[in-house]
């Protein structure tokens, strides 16, 4: 029988962890982009530093705890029980964000960027235990919409709180409203954490190794070895690789190529974020609970039809001379149809994204020993970090050699096309036996 995602917000064997986790995706994305528009607004003129130099390096700095920590996080998510571990870190939160209010009030750029490498490492310390908690608490028939429910969530909250930390921060008092929008969330999420049922733990005779850079290579090697598991892991990383280049596009690709102001952008983000959430509940609809990877193939078909149809609809569009709003944009006298051709693809990419994620994080779950469970989640994690920074790389070297960002989308969706068929090869149909 299939579960409904929002019933089980109903259980408090999945709402605690759901709020945690959605309370901490949105902070992460408040105080990201709080300092992102700080640098570049303030920060950076007034100290005659680059401003697009220091936000490459916010982006890469808050990767760098996936590379560095994920097989440390890893192993203590097996060994010990996983909530006890989920308010500890959701302590730390509330110490970094309380660092974090000090270096907004003092605008310091070096600190506020060391401040954002401990969120990122908390980040890499909550992934394993996330992802790893799903299936101790859900049955299998509720694990698809568990994991719909997540990543609904997650981009729900990366959309607000991209919206909140980046227009807050240049209010007046902005300092203070973004320092007290930081404290909040990161204390109602230690307090959801200690709602979340505990979880026994998976491996507690492992003996942790302390050599990250071991441990690294140990766990990506033995998650390479696991037939069913590795390829949902690379489905996994290529979609945050996708997802990745879209969101960091969205800006160049609505100044450049369609001449609309950061109002369109936003309009972009809540459109993607939006059809993320619907393609994640239409896909455990789909397969009404089954953990089946038959639709993966039919989501990134669909990744690729639209975004080739995104790239001919980019072409058509005249720019105007001055950057236009949101509301003009989809009323333009001349591009109106073109316009919103563009948001239904956006739309719909994001639609198929949702339908061809959510059943490769529930395979990654559901054919994992539960004793290595969270350290194949953690060499998940640090192969998305990879494809992320190498999407980063190859867009910048596109842009460099003076690809349009519609050309960048057209190659993501010829690329996409042969994921699609890597997929279907490698991982098997139905449920386990």
């Amino acid at each position: 029988m299939t579960q409904s995602p929002l019933n089980l917000l109903r259980s408090r064997r999945f709402l605690p962890l759901f709020t945690t986790q959605f309370l901490g995706a949105a902070n992460d994305n408040v105080f990201k982009n709080a300092l992102i528009m700080l640098i570049l607004y303030r920060i950076a003129e007034e100290a005659a530093m680059s401003g697009q130099l220091l936000v490459t390096a916010a982006g890469g700095i808050f990767i760098l705890p996936f590379f560095l920590f994920s097989a440390l996080a890893g192993q203590l998510a097996d060994k010990f029980e996983k909530s006890r571990l989920i308010r500890i870190i959701k302590f730390f939160e509330i110490v970094f964000m309380a660092m974090a209010t000090a270096g907004l009030f003092l605008e310091n750029a070096y600190y506020l960027l060391a401040v954002l490498f401990l969120m990122g490492t908390q980040s890499a310390f909550f992934g394993p235990l996330k992802y790893g908690i799903l299936p101790d608490h859900l049955r299998e028939n509720e694990l698809l919409a568990g994991n719909a429910m997540i990543e609904a969530g997650t981009f729900l909250a990366i959309l607000l709180g991209t919206i909140v930390g980046g227009l807050a921060i240049l209010m007046d008092n902005g300092a203070a409203i973004i320092s007290a929008i930081l404290l909040m969330l990161a204390v109602l999420g230690f307090g959801a954490s200690y709602f979340i049922p505990r979880a026994k733990a998976a491996a507690a005779g492992l003996r942790i190794n302390p050599n990250i850079f071991s441990e690294t290579w140990r766990i990506v090697r033995h998650a390479a070895s696991l037939r069913e598991v590795f390829p949902s892991i690379l489905g996994i990383s290529w979609f945050w690789l996708v997802g990745a280049t879209f969101l960091t596009q969205f800006p160049n690709f609505a100044k450049i190529e369609l001449g609309a102001n950061e109002q369109v952008v936003t309009l972009f983000l809540t459109v993607f974020a939006v059809g993320i959430g619907v393609g994640s509940v239409l896909c455990n609809k789909m397969l009404k609970g089954e953990i089946s990877a038959k639709h993966v193939p039919l989501g990134a078909l669909g990744m690729t039809l639209f975004t080739v149809d995104l790239y001919f609809a980019g072409g058509g569009v005249t720019p105007s001379p001055a950057l236009i709003g949101a509301v003009e944009f989809l009323a333009h006298p001349v591009n109106w149809a073109v316009n919103w051709r563009i948001v239904a693809d956006l739309a719909l990419i994001a639609v198929c994204g949702g339908v061809y994620t959510v059943p490769l994080y529930a395979i990654l779950q559901n054919r994992s020993e539960a004793s290595h469970r969270s350290r194949n989640i953690a060499a998940n994690n640090i192969l998305n970090a990879l494809f992320m920074v190498t999407a980063a790389v190859a867009t910048a070297i596109m842009l460099a050699r003076d690809f349009s960002v519609s050309d960048v989308f057209l190659t993501i969706a010829v690329l996409n096309a042969a994921v699609a068929v890597y997929i279907r090869k490698l991982i098997p149909k139905g449920r386990r036996r």
